[in-house]
């Protein structure tokens, strides 16, 4: 399993959290904006996650455009969602020997910070 940092290169949390990182060169750096998530990436983190919900992120623009906190959003509507554009993807996500972390909450780095001193 690959060592993978998902993130958005212009958003400004992400770069912080990559810098304070000093992320191992076997990290496999994937910006989603240029390199779209593919349905086997999903899928993975999905099982990793445990639901397509966990890996949302409800604070993107365009939830609130399309208003879809009046919707009841099924896991295949979570999924195609994130698929459909990459902000819909809670940010960062690491898979790290095969664990995931989701999203930029400190606790969550603290926890990548340690996975990447268990190498």
């Amino acid at each position: 399993m690959t060592n993978i940092f998902y993130y958005l290169k212009s958003c400004s949390t992400c770069i912080r959290i990559l810098k304070e990182l000093d992320l191992p060169a076997e990290v496999v750096l994937q910006n989603i904006k240029t390199e779209a998530i593919t349905e086997v990436q999903i899928d993975k983190m999905k099982e990793l996650a445990g639901s397509y919900e966990a890996l949302f992120s409800k604070r993107a623009t365009l939830y609130k455009q399309r208003y879809l906190k009046n919707k009841t959003l099924t896991e295949t509507d979570y999924r195609n969602l994130i698929l459909e554009h990459y902000t819909f993807l809670s940010r960062p996500v690491f898979i790290l020997n095969n664990k995931i972390y989701v999203g930029n909450s400190k606790q969550n780095i603290e926890s990548v910070k340690n996975a990447l001193n268990e190498d």
